[in-house]
């Protein structure tokens, strides 16, 4: 009985990095020795224990064999003959099949000491073509180890799983948790080209792949390209550090852009609009959670309107705070108009513009909660309190611009 810390903690290691999560594969064990040692079992399709004082996880060696399609369409098998090298085998790229011994020792059967050093995801073996969640890992991968790029037979294999309808068979859950987790690494954009590199993209995110061609007005935006540019929005959003709703909004909030006829390019009025519905389909589509398919809604939406804040009335300004819920929700309120700004940001030559709207809105808010709501419904009739205190607001504001001109 052996045991090695295999995986991302070894590879993490060896470039220098923090090393989070330790999982441990054991060679020539048993679920009873496990068990006899205190291990706890948690493993439903084959067997992982948790150790009893780290509570670290320790999967017995095992092989796998595709019996369907998709990522569960596996037979585990798992018992003491199974070897390191066989276990390692069935790894996706060759970074993450390197274990370390107990004393140290690296064992690396498939040259991933080597691929670290050249920055290269290799897949192990053409195993790598029965589980379609590892497109998903491989292009979010590319997003976090920004400076590594995809083997040129890893990504031929990437593309003949997509050609066979591999993706096809992935579940909207797990598609959204590899996507989260990639809109939160270093340079997402990464995830996605990676993504669009072995037709993924037009699979699983067609409202993301049609923006990649279609022009936007030079004198708004010098990166002409749509796709180009809502790539550049999501890498500025990650380099401020913002949330994933602020990330997610990011991503979608040109969608409308992608359904304009090629006939009225390069201009796309009511693109907002028309995006609405979009992020509403990609997000059921792919269960986004609630607080990022809300904020991706507002920010498709009423980006335009934030972007000419300083030029609307003050009608028009308690309107869209009202509108995008800010008085209930002034903390999503603020992601909205970081989300705008990341829009502003993602356009050659605009990240150290001045960009008013961000402050000149959240003051406009502060104004219009200034307004004692209470005593204006008490001094109106009942059917008239919601015009009445829309009508305070308006005036607050109103006197608060005259006061900015």
């Amino acid at each position: 009985m052996k045991t090695y810390l295999v995986g991302g903690a070894v590879r993490d290691r060896l470039l220098g990095l923090p090393v989070a999560d330790r999982d441990y594969v054991v060679v020539g064990a048993t679920p009873e020795q496990m068990l006899a040692q205190g291990f706890q079992p948690v493993g439903k399709d084959f067997p992982v224990f948790l150790h009893p004082q780290t509570h670290a996880e320790y999967a017995l060696a095992r092989t796998e064999r595709k019996s369907g399609h998709g990522y569960k369409g596996f037979k585990v098998y798992a018992a003491p003959e199974v070897t390191l090298e066989e276990d390692l085998q069935r790894r996706d790229l060759t970074i993450n099949a390197i274990a370390e011994s107990e004393s140290g020792e690296l064992v690396d059967p498939y040259g991933g000491q080597h691929d670290l050093d050249a920055r290269v995801f290799r897949h192990v073996s053409d195993a790598f073509a029965e589980d379609p969640v590892r497109i998903l890992r491989v292009a979010r991968f590319a997003a976090r180890f920004i400076d590594f790029s995809i083997a040129p037979e890893t990504l031929a294999l990437m593309r003949q799983m997509v050609d066979a309808g591999e993706v096809d068979a992935l579940v909207p859950e797990r598609v959204w948790q590899e996507v989260a987790r990639g809109l939160m690494e270093a340079r997402p954009s990464r995830m996605f080209h990676a993504l669009r590199d072995c037709a993924a993209l037009e699979r699983l995110f067609p409202e993301i792949d049609r923006l990649f061609g279609v022009p936007q007005p030079p004198q708004h935006h010098p990166e002409i390209d749509t796709g180009v540019h809502v790539m550049r929005v999501v890498d500025w959003a990650a380099q401020q550090g913002f949330s994933l709703p602020v990330r997610f909004a990011a991503l979608t909030h040109d969608l409308g852009k992608g359904v304009t006829p090629p006939e009225l390019w390069p201009k796309h009025h009511g693109h907002e609009a028309k995006g609405v519905d979009l992020v509403r389909t990609l997000s059921e589509r792919i269960r986004v959670p609630a607080d990022c398919r809300e904020l991706a809604v507002a920010v498709a939406r009423d980006h335009g309107n934030v972007h000419r804040a300083l030029e609307l009335r003050a009608a028009t300004i308690v309107e869209l705070l009202e509108r995008v819920d800010a008085f209930r929700r002034p903390d999503r309120f603020s992601e909205l108009l970081q989300a705008c700004e990341c829009d502003f940001r993602g356009r050659p030559g605009y990240e150290s513009r001045d960009y008013p709207p961000p402050v000149y809105l959240e003051q406009a808010l502060a104004v219009a909660r200034g307004v004692d709501a209470g005593a204006v419904a008490r001094s109106a009739s009942p059917d008239k309190i919601r015009e009445a205190i829309f009508r305070a607001r308006v005036e607050a504001v109103d006197g608060w611009r005259k006061q900015q001109a």
